[in-house]
């Protein structure tokens, strides 16, 4: 029971990450589930849903196929559907059912793409890990089976952005601002992995010199870039004017040496910081750095409720993946900068929550809080609320 979350939200499971990342793409991705997840996707984890079609499907899984492990109606339909929509991938993404019932996707995904000449992926997802996990392994598959190895480099510093989708920046004009920041800067942004770019454009990767996760679910691509092109990468995010200029100038490092960069690294970790920020890995840390930079704070700690890769933290930093451990954390903290509903987790202490609503963890319900917070934006907004 200790892992029951009966207060907090849970972030959006690894299947809305996959359907996130692939939304854009052109191709056809199917929730093998009964019906709820994909209702529960579109309703709170898609904000493009209603203005910005794609294929997204849900198998129907039915008591009796779930009992006898009958997995020809769902080979026989997404046939038949792809016969029909021409698309240019197939992606199958499981749940929590399928799991249970030993669903072999990869097997699947092979005879699908054998039958229709179209290539299948299947991820073997399960509810159980949040969408940066799904999100992850679905833009790594990608520009694993289509990018082009003969790609190369062009002259003039460029980059990639990779790890974008709604579910961390949602459609409230950070993406815009992402792009702002570095073409104001005179660097071209190749691609963004994967809002706002077409496919093919996502597929000329290789023409960036440098290539920038973030988020932590655009980390695995930047590592499978690295194994095709030798692009080296960048994690972090432009946050306030002080983070875009040291992301701006970590950039050009990698470009210069041809090694990964960390610039958010770049500040002290504190063990029991007074000052939490909770939230995702990138985020949260580039958030601090500005912090740090900007008014001069130090007590920070980041608290991560999400799977991330161990080098996007600093000594004292914490994943908690259990709400007591959430709990624990902001008994102890004099300001929690995160979500509204993690507000939850403080009541009747003495806490102060500064409000950073993420898509990925409250969904729709406050949409028009989330602030844009790159480059002198994000200042605007950290000048706001920490000087209170």
């Amino acid at each position: 029971m200790k892992q029951t979350a009966s207060v907090l939200m849970t972030y959006a499971a690894d299947v809305s990450g996959v359907c996130s990342a692939l939304y854009e793409l052109g191709g056809m991705t199917i929730m093998h589930d009964a019906s709820g997840c994909n209702s529960t996707y579109n309703t709170h984890d898609e904000p493009r849903w209603y203005h910005t079609p794609s294929m997204v499907y849900i198998s129907a899984l039915s008591e009796l196929e779930a009992v006898l492990g009958d997995d020809g109606k769902l080979i026989r339909d997404i046939e038949d559907a792809a016969r029909e929509l021409h698309p240019r991938f197939i992606a199958i993404a499981g749940t929590p059912i399928p799991m249970m019932m030993g669903t072999d996707f990869s097997g699947i995904a092979r005879l699908i793409e054998r039958e229709t000449g179209i290539p299948t992926f299947g991820f073997a997802t399960n509810g159980m890990h949040d969408y940066g996990v799904g999100a992850g392994m679905a833009l790594e598959a990608v520009a694993g089976r289509f990018c082009d190895p003969s790609v190369q480099p062009e002259s003039g510093l460029s980059v990639n952005l990779l790890g974008v989708t709604p579910l961390d920046f949602s459609v409230t004009g950070n993406v815009e601002a992402l792009r702002n920041v570095f073409e104001s800067a005179g660097i071209p942004v190749k691609s963004c992995w994967a809002m706002g770019s077409s496919f093919d454009e996502l597929m000329c990767a290789g023409k960036a010199r440098v290539n920038v996760a973030v988020s932590a679910c655009g980390l695995p691509l930047a590592k499978r870039l690295k194994k095709i092109y030798g692009t080296p990468y960048v994690a972090g995010l432009p946050i306030g004017k002080s983070g875009a200029a040291a992301l701006i100038a970590a950039i050009e490092k990698a470009d210069a040496s041809g090694e990964d960069q960390f610039p958010m690294r770049a500040v002290s970790g504190a063990k029991d910081g007074k000052i939490v920020i909770a939230g995702e890995a990138v985020q949260a840390g580039s958030l601090r750095y500005a912090l740090d930079r900007e008014l001069g704070l130090s007590d920070i700690r980041v608290v991560c409720p999400m799977e991330a890769e161990e080098e996007l933290f600093l000594p004292g930093d914490q994943r908690m993946g259990e709400e007591d451990d959430v709990f624990a954390v902001f008994r102890e903290a004099e300001t929690v900068v995160g979500d509204p509903l993690f507000g939850r987790a403080i009541r009747g202490g003495a806490a102060r929550l500064i409000r950073l609503p993420h898509e990925g963890f409250s969904g729709r319900i406050y949409r028009k809080e989330i602030p844009v917070l790159m480059g002198d934006q994000g200042t605007k907004w950290i000048q706001k609320e920490f000087n209170r």
